[in-house]
């Protein structure tokens, strides 16, 4: 079968997901053209020079809906040629842009694309396409849906976490990501955001509080606590399908959940013959890449699974991965991995998570596979695992090796 390389992998920095966030002005067309533009110049691409633009992103309504890859493309200085394909696999979708892309590759269906996705939460609120799983009761009664804040408390509850564990885990993101922006491991990959005069709007991830600690956390309340225990009461839905547990724990808030923010990724996957044809070298090869559904209700265990299987169909095992990504959507989806696996921290979101720079729900998949790459190169190692946990319950993951 035809290797899938990446070639290149670019993000914009992460904007507060607000109306007083750098980039709230900014569309969800712009953001992305930004990113396709950039792929663009620095690889030389010209004409059709990719067989499409697989392009992630969640809330697919307002601005972000109408396929939004199509028209990302023909904002951008890409040729209209080129296609674009709008998916939407919840947090993984830019993985799953990603994934997508390679197994076509893969299998002969074109020489070259560019996968990744886009979120403005700052501009198209999260939830407002109205999914069924949580506002169709024939759906969601019988699925026991809880919101995915609860859901990670069900975690924390389930595996035996501690609030001061989860804060202890926040604390830590802030402080890797703090020292990976200071020791400028993300210059390879970041490209900042200009207005129309050119001038930067944006060049650094806006969402991190590097002076957090756990005194700081320690004065948060619990954010799911009322909404389980009070009205809309879901910690009882919770005991109805788990009647094992006595009582839920709530332990996340906003300082050890991933915070809501802008930004967009993207990534050039190609063949042999598309790196000879435009002068590139491959940076590394996609090994493998899996999906996998869940217990839709406890939601976010998804990383565990996806990488037991993964792992199973590439035959490797948890020792042969030197690096790890692990989508920090809370702090119980990455305790969980790391309890699974016996996995040391020191190799888990080297730089950081989601915690400290914010989860654009549509890029985070392509972001992730994005820093690991640097962080291979940077530490000279081989072989990284990017995974996300995914609402409704499922899980992705992604295995690359340097060449």
């Amino acid at each position: 079968m035809t290797e899938a390389y990446i070639y290149d992998a670019v993000r914009t920095p992460r904007g507060k997901g607000r109306k007083d966030g750098a980039l709230h002005e900014v569309t969800s067309v712009r953001l992305s053209a930004t990113v396709l533009n950039s792929l663009k110049d620095r690889n030389g691409l010209d004409g059709h020079a990719v067989e499409d633009v697989i392009w992630g992103n969640v809330t697919q309504v307002k601005e972000q809906g109408g396929c939004l890859a199509r028209t990302a493309v023909l904002a951008s200085d890409l040729d209209e040629s080129i296609p674009g394909l709008a998916i939407n696999r919840f947090c993984a979708s830019g993985m799953e842009a990603v994934n997508l892309a390679a197994n076509q590759v893969k299998g002969g269906a074109g020489d070259a694309y560019i996968a990744g996705g886009v979120e403005m939460m700052g501009r198209v609120a999260m939830g407002s396409d109205g999914a069924a799983v949580a506002v169709d009761p024939t759906v969601a009664m019988d699925q026991y849906f809880v919101p995915q804040g609860i859901s990670a408390d069900i975690i924390a509850t389930e595996y035996g976490f501690s609030r001061d564990q989860a804060d202890a885990l926040a604390v830590e993101s802030q402080r890797r990501a703090k020292a990976a922006w200071d020791d400028n491991r993300f210059d390879k990959s970041i490209i900042a955001v200009n207005d129309v005069n050119g001038l930067p709007i944006l060049d650094y991830d806006e969402y991190m509080r590097p002076q957090t600690d756990m005194q700081s956390l320690g004065a948060l309340k619990a954010s799911f606590a009322e909404m389980g225990q009070v009205m809309p009461g879901f910690d009882k839905i919770a005991l109805m399908k788990y009647p094992h547990l006595e009582a839920i724990n709530h332990i996340h808030h906003a300082g050890n959940s991933s915070g809501i923010v802008d930004g967009s990724a993207g990534v050039l996957i190609g063949n042999e013959e598309f790196g000879k044809k435009y002068g590139l070298k491959p940076r590394a090869r996609i090994r493998q890449t899996c999906k996998i559904g869940t217990d839709p209700t406890i939601m976010l265990t998804g990383p565990v699974p996806a990488t037991q299987k993964i792992l199973a169909d590439s035959g490797m095992t948890i020792g042969d991965i030197d690096l790890f990504e692990v989508n920090e959507a809370f702090a119980s989806v990455v305790m969980r991995f790391q309890q699974a696996f016996d996995v040391d921290p020191a190799l888990v979101n080297v730089n950081g998570g989601s915690i400290a720079m914010g989860h654009p729900l549509g890029a985070t998949g392509a972001i992730i596979i994005g820093t690991l790459l640097d962080e291979l190169e940077r530490s000279d190692k081989e072989v990284g695992l990017a995974t996300l946990c995914i609402a409704s319950g499922m899980g992705a993951a992604t295995i690359i090796e340097r060449v």
